[in-house]
């Protein structure tokens, strides 16, 4: 593979190729590489493509310098019907550059502190814990559907006040979003129409609940954000719409995403699960590397807001420029054996919530879904077979598993 051929646009390679030697080819010939998307050799006015960053340092740099690679215009490509710049530009967290964006994500914040945080640790046990009892009662099954999924559904039960059942609809609305390129999703619909339709629907439930909250406020987030304040003015309806949708979109999305690709990461090196299952002291170690090996959210995108040059390329103000997380995170300048899963690996700087003040606001909500998981797998000595072939999410963002056919068994009774 050449990084001349390399088209980080093309979604078949995040179905049936290998992006990861994609990203090492890249690292190593064009750290800085321009991927055209109509034609166009190189960025700057009138251009049609993006600018990738695959390596560490440079990953890095670019989330420092808010500055300079802003966040205003949306961090997906093609993730809203809009083409000049996101829907959401200044009004969403993640679409929003300082001073509105820390002003924003001091409001937003106040869903994960302590309190609502406790309530959504339990929940969340309690709909793992509920999953894995059915898998190994029936000896298996779709982790990727099965299992994965109550995972946000039980912390957005929290955050937002709803039942299972309602938690698990807004999920599909969410996935269907982010997925909305698989044919999985979109089926014989336009993709475009799909993600458009999946919005309103989005911002439809969001809106019932305003309306709930409203009459009867609670201390969820919907109520948070009903009452926020951004120098003593009142967050507008659409500023909670869309940050709403930036947690829900958050939350939903990649934990299932992360804990599917854990799952098949501990049935490729079984060495490291039974690691695991002999030594939960190893949690907290395994629990980074399954997020620095799985890296579900593959890249964010910024736009340069001057001209800079960068290893002799010249990124012009206006060009897009996507920070590829899943290539830092397997850089070999910055990992040891970066592509060996290793539980006991330490450090373990990895990028995949992002660094700087774009920092995942909900960090420490992923953190806290997948050791819940991971303890409640070894807590009744699950160990998982492969029981057929697993299936990718045709996104060249989001790089989750639709299936995941799995054997299960317990070696522990889950009351120890």
């Amino acid at each position: 593979m050449t990084a001349t051929v390399i088209d980080l646009a093309d979604l078949d390679l995040f179905t049936d190729g290998d992006p990861h030697e994609a990203w090492r080819v890249l690292r190593r010939d064009r750290p800085v590489h321009w991927n055209a998307t109509g034609g166009s050799a190189t960025g700057g006015p009138g251009a049609s493509g993006f600018w990738a960053l695959t390596r560490y340092q440079d990953v890095h740099d670019a989330y420092v310098d808010a500055g300079l690679f802003s966040s205003r215009w949306g961090t997906v490509m093609g993730g809203s019907h809009r083409r000049d710049a996101d829907s959401a530009s200044g009004r969403m967290l993640i679409a929003s550059d300082d001073p509105q964006h820390r002003l924003m994500r001091q409001q937003v914040h106040r869903a994960f502190l302590p309190a609502l945080m406790d309530r959504a640790r339990r929940v969340v046990r309690d709909y793992a814990g509920a999953a894995l009892e059915r898998m190994l009662k029936d000896g298996g099954g779709d982790f990727a559907a099965d299992v994965a999924p109550e995972l946000p559904a039980g912390l957005l039960a929290a955050l937002f006040g709803l039942e299972r059942r309602d938690a698990l609809h807004l999920l599909s609305l969410t996935r269907s979003m982010i997925g909305f390129q698989d044919p999985r999703y979109h089926g014989d619909s336009k993709p475009s129409a799909v993600l458009v339709s999946s919005q309103v629907e989005v911002f439809d439930v969001m809106m019932d609940l305003m309306e709930t909250r409203r009459r009867a406020p609670s201390d969820d987030l919907v109520s948070i954000l009903l009452g926020a304040s951004v120098n003593g003015r009142r967050f507008t309806e659409d500023e909670i719409l869309y940050n709403c949708l930036n947690v829900a979109v958050g939350g939903n999305e990649t934990t299932p995403f992360t804990a599917s690709a854990a799952v098949q990461a501990f049935m490729d090196f079984p060495d490291q699960a039974q690691l695991l299952l002999d030594d939960g002291g190893l949690l907290p170690t395994a629990v980074e590397e399954v997020f620095r090996w799985t890296s579900t959210n593959a890249y964010v995108q910024r736009v340069a807001t001057r001209d800079v040059e960068l290893h002799g390329q010249l990124i012009r103000a206006g060009d897009s420029v996507t920070l590829w997380n899943a290539s830092a995170n397997r850089d070999e300048e910055r990992f040891s054996n970066p592509d060996r899963f290793d539980v006991r690996r330490t450090p373990n700087r990895h990028m995949a919530f992002g660094v700087g003040v774009h920092r995942c606001i909900g960090m420490g909500a992923a953190q806290m879904e997948i050791a819940l998981l991971m303890e409640e797998i070894a807590r009744r000595g699950i160990t998982f077979e492969p029981a057929g072939p697993p299936a990718r999410l045709r996104s060249n963002f989001m790089l989750g598993l639709t299936r995941l056919p799995v054997h299960a068994t317990a070696s522990r009774d889950e009351s120890m």
